[in-house]
């Protein structure tokens, strides 16, 4: 039987009506409203949960649920996230020769726009065609770029589904992400002592030279195949006469591999503690983990219909890892098991970020295949 197809023009419509939406983590209340209404005109209950509440954001996450009409169906969700990065005001999307981009001022938002309108023309697509179908969750959640905090945050018993796909990924239209890392976020406050850097600054204890000492005796970048260090924020002092009395950085470290990780953590720590001795500072040290690492493997259900519904198509599946985190890390967890499908979308976090319309249409058309097929 011939595949049903998406309405391609709908889709790049809908697409850009999505971006022009602002849309900034913890500011997703105008997106939120839109999905809600684009969710109820296709016959699904939606609601919106107290995740924002929680986190201080201008609205929850929208859950909803398409019910059954087939039998024996494997009930299933998907979910995409509603914020975006910086510069992400005010896009202006742009669409020339097959591929979209912004007008070269803000990032396009692709990520996580992409994931939205394929899910939302996926179920366009089951009711305008009468296509039989299981039950269908749908979750769009708020501040994943800002740490994930809405699928952390969110009732996972008014989530609908056994198993779900997170459309939420770079790579060609085809890629399934089965494994993610672990990340642990890093914070160290070090406290000197002030004193006045041409008259007597032997009196004074200097906490950004031991912060400074600290970063560069550690191991950063590409630590080997599986983990990666970085120490991205770095703030102190406040004048150039005063020798520098408090100094705060923070990083993170990430690992597919739990004891690797543990042993990154444990040398930025020491490396932090040694400078501050040596330099007579003191140092406080907060971890935090930010997400845990999950693999599945193509035996599991979740991504056995994803590569099923490829397959369909004529898609070739390819089984990847990934060195970001995403909310299928926090819905493993939490006992969904879920993967991470690539939409196509290239250069995220940029603004040199874009997507052709053939990959974005091909996201579309998978994410109806997995539907059908499940």
């Amino acid at each position: 039987m011939k595949e049903p197809e998406i309405n391609r023009n709908r889709l790049v419509e809908d697409f850009i009506r999505l971006v022009k939406i602002d849309s900034l983590t913890r500011s997703e209340r105008l997106m939120a409203l839109a999905l809600r209404k684009d969710l109820q005109e296709l016959g699904v209950e939606a609601i919106e949960d107290d995740a924002g509440q929680k986190i201080g954001s201008s609205c929850g996450n929208i859950i909803g649920v398409l019910a059954g009409t087939k039998k024996n169906a494997r009930p299933i969700f998907f979910a995409a996230h509603m914020d975006r990065v910086t510069p992400g005001e005010g896009i202006n999307p742009q669409v020339k020769d097959g591929m979209i981009t912004s007008d070269g001022t803000t990032i396009l938002a692709a990520d996580d726009v992409a994931g939205m309108v394929s899910i939302l023309e996926a179920l366009r697509v089951l009711r305008e065609q009468k296509i039989p179908h299981g039950e269908v969750g749908v979750l769009f959640t708020i501040s994943e770029e800002g740490g994930l905090h809405g699928a952390k945050n969110l009732d996972l018993s008014i989530l609908p589904g056994e198993m779900g796909y997170v459309l939420d990924s770079g790579g060609e239209v085809g890629t399934i992400v089965v494994q993610a890392p672990s990340q642990v976020s890093l914070r160290a406050a070090f406290h000197g002592k002030a004193a006045h850097a041409g008259v007597n600054p032997e009196a004074g204890i200097n906490a950004l030279q031991a912060a400074a000492t600290a970063v560069a005796r550690m191991k950063l970048g590409r630590i080997d195949p599986e983990t990666t260090a970085n120490i991205g924020i770095f703030w102190a002092g406040n004048a150039t006469n005063i020798i520098c009395e408090e100094a705060e950085l923070k990083g993170e470290a990430r690992s597919l591999d739990a004891g690797k990780l543990e042993k990154q953590v444990d040398h930025m720590r020491e490396q932090l503690e040694k400078a501050a001795e040596e330099f007579k500072a003191t140092v406080e040290v907060t971890l935090t983990e930010s997400y845990t690492t999950y693999h599945l493997t193509a035996d599991d259900p979740v991504v056995a219909l994803a590569v099923q519904a490829c397959e369909k198509l004529g898609l070739a599946p390819t089984l990847q890892s990934t060195g970001g985190g995403s909310d299928a890390n926090v819905l493993n967890k939490r006992g969904r098991p879920t993967v991470v499908l690539g939409m196509g979308y290239e250069n995220a976090h940029s603004k040199e970020e874009r997507i052709a319309v053939d990959q974005l249409a091909k996201g579309a058309q998978l994410a109806l295949s997995i539907i059908m097929e499940a």
